[in-house]
């Protein structure tokens, strides 16, 4: 059980059967959450996985290194830790797509992420192929990511299959030289 939640939730890094999809809350005033910027340079997180029952199953941590190319385009690549040791690497290309727009794509992502900014909360969902090559093992990662508005960001993925919530991430993310004490 404990590896195919860690197939399922790979994916947090840049979440109860048969429910739907948390709305969103109202939006806090001030610029609109601009990933570009945040995920430039040295990122980190600490986060929990919890199964569709909301138990949490286990830990999460990611270092990510990130630049703009030439390109304008934001190149991260984030490594995923879980707390028994496994390991993953996930390498982002993330673009503006017009006002408050983006998208990306990753390694092992299916087609295109889209998403959008409004004040300082972004949403976006993306297709995780979690057998590459085997499209009844992927899920559909919808994200929220909130401004902190202290440099930091908390993240919350919500992973699906065939419209039911299988697991839920949390994470809380911020730049290197600001990780929480004990993280």
């Amino acid at each position: 059980m404990r590896l195919s939640m860690r197939i399922l939730c790979a994916a947090a890094s840049l979440t109860a059967c048969g429910g739907t999809a948390p709305s969103a809350p109202a939006a806090p005033a001030g610029p609109s959450f601009d990933p570009i910027a945040f995920f430039d340079g040295h990122t980190r997180s600490r986060g929990v996985v919890e199964d569709r029952s909301g138990a949490p199953t286990e830990r999460i941590a990611t270092d990510g290194h990130a630049f703009i190319g030439t390109d304008h385009r934001l190149h991260l690549v984030q490594h995923l830790t879980y707390e028994d040791g496994k390991t993953l690497e996930r390498s982002w290309t993330v673009w503006r797509t017009g006002p408050n727009r983006y998208a990306a794509t990753a390694n092992d992502m299916v087609g295109t992420a889209a998403g959008e900014a409004d004040g300082g909360t972004f949403h976006w969902r993306w297709v995780l192929a979690r057998s590459p090559g085997n499209p009844l093992t992927n899920v559909t990662m919808e994200q929220w990511m909130y401004d902190g508005g202290d440099g930091s960001a908390l993240i919350r993925t919500t992973v699906s299959t065939f419209g039911f919530i299988v697991a839920e991430v949390t994470e809380h993310f911020t730049h290197a030289g600001t990780v929480a004490q004990g993280s």
